[in-house]
């Protein structure tokens, strides 16, 4: 008959003996080659002896007559279990087993005072010899047994409490596992107990994070070797760090469920943000929502950028005078020494530019380096105007639209006049407006004509949608716009001759140019709301920029003796208030081929996310400028280098 489990049924002959045990409790028993010793209050197997023919002995030992099994024995069919698979480290591995099974029943010789201690005193070798093998059922004798380790055998047994008796041979049969479970350990363990050595830590161990996966383990998913620093680089190298790809984002989500996808997500995508394919099918990009997931111009990938919400806007304006010299280095006027950090965006205009635009555009691509590209640049007679912004940021900028304003009488003559250009960044608008007025020191009210002209005649924007269009107005330009930036030689004066002006210039003014602007006609102006309507200009603490000497550093010094003036200035307008935050508005000194020097200003502006509907640049700059730029830089530099290599003398000392 066969069990449920496949297994064939055997029926088992249990053995159990309650009368030969006492007479033979002080005296060793040997019969066929084993020997057991009985010592009272302490019972404990010895090793089997070497024997010729183990197998032998065990056939002959199992071999018992049909009478005296009938009259001695108890036989019952049990369904055995099939037998686990053999550890080969550990050769004791079923003695063990069958120790620690019957720990669980033994109650009342356990020593509970030691907690190192694994068994009682008085025998747990010999308790453990006489359980029964693993499948196999023992009928113990009850507490008419003389011997406390069968006594023990029949507390511990789970199976039935029937009576019976054991002799000798039998009695060897059930000690015969633990007797060849002593031999496989190879040494005699007499007078010594089971123990489990303690382990103990060296160190307390570290607390349990919640991510316990193994970071060398993982193979799928496996982090960069740069992973460990990953945040202390980007806090110490880039000012601005990537809140898109936050743990808590991403598990809220649901895009990842655990930490160790997160740290997937940010090994694989880098700082990107992460796109979800049915989002790229069935989202419209032309009706982009500002929160969208996914949305290039969304308030997600506004945040990546810049978690401020703000950029920063190099904007300068530079009468050249029309001179064909243009300055070797550029660096002292696009890079001020007071900031540690280079802008987001350089825009800078030209009144009367050189002859040769496309070389001062390759010099400004030049000192700016290969971060920057220029996104747009556009030319009205002599105004020249170039917008160069970081190369990463090119994608999210619409196309770039320009207009011009002539202001003089006869058009043709494009030497007085405005030139704007608008983009959105974002969902952000912007107009750089820069300008020549008439000039002349009492021609105030030519000016103003020029400024409503080129607020009225000024057509932008043109297919790039107005962000707020009910607070437009079509006879203002200015208006339609989030940041407006109006720059330029305004050509306004001091209403001082000249004696006053150096008069107070001779005091030695350093930052406080309050005695000079309470003279400016412009400030004048601004305040009384003829001129420049919401616009607002930083505080000015420079010397006027006009009229110098070309090539020195004192003011006209030909017959006319022009009086010195704040002609070149930077003006700024938001729509939203605060928007704009002057961070620094100064002139350079440096730069002395014209009687003018250049204005610059360092501007903070407030960005907001905007629409997936507006059009798009797609990424596009001025390529053969970008590479021309470059070459000059790489050739600079390597000539700097044969420079150096071949000086024999320097300044300090001269090497013969």
């Amino acid at each position: 008959m066969n069990a449920p489990n496949g297994f064939p049924q055997h029926a088992v002959a249990c053995v159990t003996s309650c009368a030969e045990g006492r007479a033979q409790q002080d005296q060793p028993v040997k019969k066929a080659g084993v020997a057991v010793r009985k010592e009272a209050g302490d019972s404990r197997l010895l090793a089997l002896e070497d024997h010729p023919d183990i197998e032998s002995f065990l056939n002959d030992t199992l071999r018992f007559p049909p009478n005296e099994i009938k009259h001695n024995m108890k036989i019952k069919s049990v369904t055995p279990k099939p037998p686990r698979k053999p550890r080969l480290a550990r050769a004791s591995s079923l003695d063990e087993k069958s120790w620690r099974g019957r720990r669980l029943f033994r109650t009342s010789q356990e020593n509970l005072i030691d907690p190192n201690e694994t068994s009682s005193s008085n025998g747990s070798l010999q308790e453990s010899s006489l359980s029964p093998p693993i499948g196999s059922r023992v009928a113990p004798c009850g507490n008419q047994g003389s011997l406390h380790n069968l006594k023990d055998a029949s507390e511990a047994s789970p199976y039935g409490k029937n009576k019976g008796s054991i002799s000798g041979p039998e009695k060897q049969v059930s000690e015969i596992p633990s007797a060849s479970v002593v031999l496989m350990q190879g040494k005699d363990s007499s007078g010594s107990k089971p123990q489990l050595s303690k382990i103990t830590s060296p160190q307390p161990l570290p607390p349990l994070e919640l991510n316990v996966a193994s970071h060398v383990l993982r193979t799928a998913n496996r982090i960069d070797s740069d992973y460990l620093d990953y945040q202390h680089y980007s806090h110490s190298r880039f000012e601005r760090v990537s809140s898109s790809l936050s743990e808590s984002r991403l598990h809220s989500s649901g895009m990842v469920c655990d930490s160790c996808s997160t740290d997937s997500m940010k090994s694989t995508f880098s700082l990107l943000t992460p796109l979800r394919a049915k989002d790229v099918r069935n989202r419209s990009y032309l009706e982009g929502s500002l929160l969208a997931s996914g949305a290039l111009l969304g308030a997600e990938e506004l945040s990546r950028y810049f978690p401020d919400r703000s950029i920063g806007i190099f904007v300068a304006t530079w009468n050249m005078q029309g001179q064909k010299e243009l300055p070797e280095n550029l660096d002292d006027f696009l890079f001020p020494a007071d900031p540690d950090y280079a802008q987001d965006m350089y825009v800078i205009g030209v009144q009367e530019g050189c002859p040769d635009r496309r070389e001062w555009e390759i010099r400004l691509q030049e000192t700016l380096g290969p971060h920057y590209v220029m996104l747009y640049s556009a030319a009205h007679g002599v105004l020249y105007l170039s917008v160069f912004i970081r190369r990463d940021l090119i994608w999210f900028c619409s196309e770039v639209e320009y207009a011009t304003v002539t202001t003089r009488i006869v058009s043709q003559i494009k030497t007085k006049g405005a030139l704007g250009i608008c983009f959105t960044f974002f969902g952000t608008s912007f107009l750089f407006i820069t300008s020549h007025f008439t000039s002349g020191d009492s021609k105030v009210y030519e000016r103003t004509l020029d400024y409503n002209k080129t607020i009225q005649a000024l057509a932008l924007p043109k297919n790039v949608p107005d962000t707020n269009p009910y607070r437009s107005s079509p006879s203002d330009v200015t208006t339609r716009f989030d940041e407006v930036f109006w720059f330029g030689d305004f050509n306004f004066r001091l209403n001082k001759d000249r004696a006053g002006v150096d008069s107070i210039l001779n005091q030695n003014l350093e930052t406080d140019m309050s005695k000079l602007l309470q003279y400016d006609q412009l400030i004048k102006e601004m305040n009384d709301g003829a001129i420049f309507k919401g616009f607002q200009e930083a505080a000015i603490h420079f010397h006027p920029s006009y009229k110098f000497d070309i090539g020195q550093d004192c003011y006209d010094t030909t017959s006319k003796q022009r009086t010195p003036s704040y002609t070149d200035r930077v003006i700024y307008r938001s729509r939203h208030k605060d928007d704009i935050h002057a961070v620094k508005y100064s002139s350079c000194s440096v730069i002395k081929t014209s009687d003018h020097r250049p204005v610059y200003g360092l501007f903070r502006v407030k960005v907001r996310p905007g629409r997936d509907n507006i059009p798009l640049a797609a990424g596009q700059f001025d390529r053969e400028l970008y590479l021309t730029g470059i070459k000059r830089r790489i050739t600079r530099e390597l000539q700097k280098r044969e420079d150096l290599k071949d000086q024999k003398s320097s300044r300090v000392c001269t090497v013969s």
